[in-house]
């Protein structure tokens, strides 16, 4: 029969490898999530360069991320160009409809400078400057934001580009353009946008069930929600189950990330990709 002696002995010990264990097994978790976690920039790491630029691309890659995010609109002389604005007067101080500007009225505009002077010069980039820069094994994300009137001219920028199929993917909020897009570049995965808000006029919010079914009519390959959405680990697996993949946006909130990297969530699209990476470290 133990002593007290030996018996406080082996009670300090067992407590001290079970609270051991249970620190590895965090430390484990926390290293381990972020590892299986797509990082997407959005509009490239536009928290700290101008949005849509050479200069938030690039910024992107030196963070680490693993795929950048980006808006696609035709100029008047079928140049694809990078802006989320259908017009640029919130980035280039003057507001241009960019489908009534010619590539070189376009290059007119300083994009940069509204962020910071360091910034002064940049211009808006075409989508063919930003595909060479994408390291091997990352990703660009493709939003068209126009219509399919685009589709010509981004076949040529992807033969161009010469990148696998699975560097380049396409989202779009625009159904019919997604489908029309996936239909002609069956190779590259596609992803259907959708806000989580009501409808204007029935006071619905949308429903999984009919988004899944959309996708699957159109032979798209996943959904890219906004974090508003009820997302919890059924909803992922509902995801998953239909043979659809899922990529959220624009998460900045480090709580949020967790919740959803809890959820299953594997792809987070983000403004600040190296930091919400620490985060969840």
């Amino acid at each position: 029969m133990w002593n007290i002696a030996e018996s406080l002995l082996f009670q300090r010990t067992t407590a001290w490898f079970v609270q051991l264990g249970v620190c590895l097994f965090l430390a484990a978790t926390a290293v381990s999530a972020p590892s299986k976690v797509e990082f997407v920039a959005h509009r490239g790491a536009s928290y700290d360069a101008p949005e849509n630029t050479l200069a938030a691309m690039k910024k992107a890659w030196e963070q680490g991320a693993d795929a950048i995010e980006m808006d696609l609109w035709l100029s008047k002389d079928g140049k694809i160009v990078v802006c989320h604005d259908g017009d640029t007067g919130r980035t280039g101080g003057v507001k241009r409809k960019i489908a009534e500007q010619t590539w070189a009225e376009l290059q007119q505009l300083d994009v940069g400078a509204w962020k910071a002077p360091e910034f002064k010069g940049e211009r808006i980039p075409t989508l063919d400057s930003i595909l060479t820069t994408i390291p091997p094994g990352k990703r660009a994300i493709l939003e068209i934001k126009c219509g399919p009137e685009i589709l010509p001219a981004l076949e040529d920028a992807l033969r161009r580009a010469n990148r696998p199929a699975r560097e380049i993917a396409i989202i779009s909020f625009n159904y019919e353009t997604l489908s029309l897009s996936k239909q002609r570049f069956p190779q590259h995965a596609h992803y259907l946008l959708h806000g989580y808000k009501a409808d204007s006029k029935t006071g619905k919010l949308p429903e999984l069930p009919e988004l899944i079914k959309k996708a699957k009519q159109a032979r798209l390959d996943g959904l890219d929600l906004h974090f508003d959405w009820p997302i919890n680990r059924e909803f992922v697996s509902q995801v998953e189950a239909s043979g659809l993949e899922l990529m959220v946006w624009t998460v900045n909130d480090p709580a949020v990330a967790r919740r959803l990297v809890a959820a299953g969530v594997k792809s987070l699209t983000t403004d600040r990709p190296a930091w919400l990476r620490t985060q969840l470290q």
